[in-house]
């Protein structure tokens, strides 16, 4: 019997195609160890404004960022959480199905009880498969031993997680080894994120760039259909 699993790290409200990549596999492991990265898609990610694309970022504490894991990485203040709410909610009040989206989403910003990244990106993860209707098991790569050098580590999160195909975006490329995974009877599979159709959006030309909120504000119950491989 075929387990399809995906591995990827630990991301602030991440665009449409990652969820699609966790509902296209029956395991997905968030890689929450792997070192945290400045200027990254971590701790922060883009929305459409009027005045065009607007980054929100989670401040991170800069003691002991050199080499720590996204998992170690500490949210600075609590400032920053009503301050991406009120974006939200000025930037999509007009979006079609924002009240009903703002209901579930709106607690966790005003919760106030955010000290880990990894802890928040996971919280707001497991809302947005909610949402969309993704049933796919989610787990940390904290939860397994990790052992080995880049590949190395992949190779032994699906060995652990009784993987028989590896799905990979096509960035790993350029250095995955899938001699590696053959050689432990696991396939290789590239996912494609080319193709995503359009779906109405505020705020001028369409845009694909953007965090998973502007398709659940703009299509409500419908965002699941604008994924390929979501069960709407």
């Amino acid at each position: 019997m075929t387990k399809k699993l995906a591995i990827l790290q630990s991301n602030y409200v991440p665009w449409r195609g990652y969820f699609d990549l966790i509902a296209a596999v029956d395991e997905f492991i968030v890689y929450d160890e792997a070192q945290y990265t400045k200027h990254d898609w971590r701790n922060r990610n883009l929305i459409k404004t009027p005045q065009g694309p607007q980054w929100l970022t989670v401040p991170v504490k800069n003691k002991g960022l050199l080499g720590q894991t996204v998992r170690a990485a500490e949210i600075e203040g609590t400032a920053w959480a009503p301050k991406h709410w009120r974006s939200l909610e000025a930037n999509y009040r007009r979006a079609r199905h924002f009240d009903e989206v703002a209901a579930v989403l709106q607690p966790i910003y005003l919760a106030q009880d955010h000290r880990q990244l990894a802890v928040l990106n996971r919280r707001l993860i497991d809302l947005v498969c909610g949402y969309l209707g993704i049933a796919t098991r989610i787990t940390d790569a904290c939860d397994y031993v990790l052992e080995g050098d880049r590949t190395g580590r992949l190779v032994a999160l699906c060995e652990q997680a009784g993987a028989t195909l590896y799905l990979s975006g096509p960035a790993a490329r350029a250095y995955l080894d899938e001699r590696r995974f053959a050689e432990r009877g696991i396939g290789v599979q590239w996912f494609d994120y080319e193709g995503y159709a359009d779906y109405p959006q505020l705020w001028g030309p369409f845009s694909r760039r953007v965090s998973v909120l502007d398709l659940m504000f703009n299509c409500g119950p419908q965002a699941a259909h604008y994924l390929r491989h979501a069960k709407p």
